[in-house]
């Protein structure tokens, strides 16, 4: 369960990062990529931030991600400048890749493909457990 304190420091802290990850972005020239921060989560101790990160197109998703975590420092840095008066300690920042749009259009897909279990009953045989 988070407490208030939790989830405003969480907010506080995607705010920024989308900020700060879509400035890097477009600084270093991946036009027509999209960064979003879709969660935060800190723990109770507010010492580690749980960091769940968006990437559009989906192929570019494990370099950035690889990229972003080699420059934890510097955005750690740039995210305690923009929260001094509001954080006394910025967390450590974990960062994770947030597939779930991914597996929400492959969801989206197999119900308009052949795999329908609505439009071919007999797959609902194979898919029970025995």
């Amino acid at each position: 369960m988070e407490t208030q304190r939790q989830k405003k420091i969480a907010g506080v802290i995607q705010k920024d990062l989308a900020e700060i990850l879509q400035r890097a972005a477009k600084d270093g020239g991946l036009l027509g990529t999209l960064i979003s921060i879709t969660k935060v989560t800190v723990t109770t101790d507010l010492s580690i931030a749980k960091v769940f990160v968006s990437i559009f197109p989906n192929k570019e998703a494990q370099g950035l991600l690889e990229g972003i975590k080699s420059n934890q420092p510097l955005i750690k840095h740039e995210l305690a400048q923009r929260t001094k008066n509001q954080l006394r300690r910025v967390p450590e920042l974990l960062f994770f890749i947030d597939d779930s749009l991914e597996y929400i259009d492959n969801i989206e897909k197999s119900l308009k493909g052949e795999e329908n279990p609505v439009r071919n009953p007999e797959l609902l045989q194979r898919r029970k457990k025995s």
